[in-house]
């Protein structure tokens, strides 16, 4: 699906459409119908305003059809329990290890159902958040490289 389709279709599917959103995104029915309207030239959805129509409607659709048109995906981080590097590598192997005996049981018959695929999914997400925030850790532990002064 391309931005102007996702941002048209995220409006129109949120309860009430645009008559509930647009004063909720401090601007008219009219205005925000003109914006997502893909046959409109003259009225365009700002950055600003597609990230607050996303959080309004708590509807990615938007996001995924940019990240899909560069060749990515978005992850949803789960919220972890921990910021000790030691718990959260301990914690990134365990979901990994989750991660890998889902697959096992999927295959164990030769055949991946939609359902399995689900959890599948599922567990990839929790592994790559849990490294996400091991790495945010990381980053802010590392120590910025001193600066020489300048002869």
């Amino acid at each position: 699906m391309n931005v102007g389709d996702a941002a048209y279709k995220t409006v129109h599917d949120y309860p009430g459409g645009s008559v509930a959103l647009a004063p909720r995104m401090a601007m008219s029915d009219a205005v925000l119908r003109n914006k997502v309207n893909p046959n409109c030239s003259s009225h365009h959805l700002t950055l600003a305003e597609a990230d607050s129509m996303m959080t309004l409607t708590n509807d990615l659709q938007i996001l995924r059809s940019l990240a899909a048109n560069h060749g990515c995906a978005i992850v949803p981080l789960e919220p972890v329990q921990t910021d000790s590097l030691l718990n959260l590598s301990l914690e990134e192997n365990a979901a990994n290890g989750r991660l890998m005996e889902t697959i096992h049981s999927a295959v164990a018959d030769g055949v991946i159902t939609q359902n399995e695929l689900r959890h599948i999914c599922a567990a990839g997400n929790q592994v790559q958040s849990v490294l996400i925030a091991l790495i945010a850790r990381l980053t802010a532990s590392a120590k910025a490289p001193a600066l020489r002064p300048v002869a």
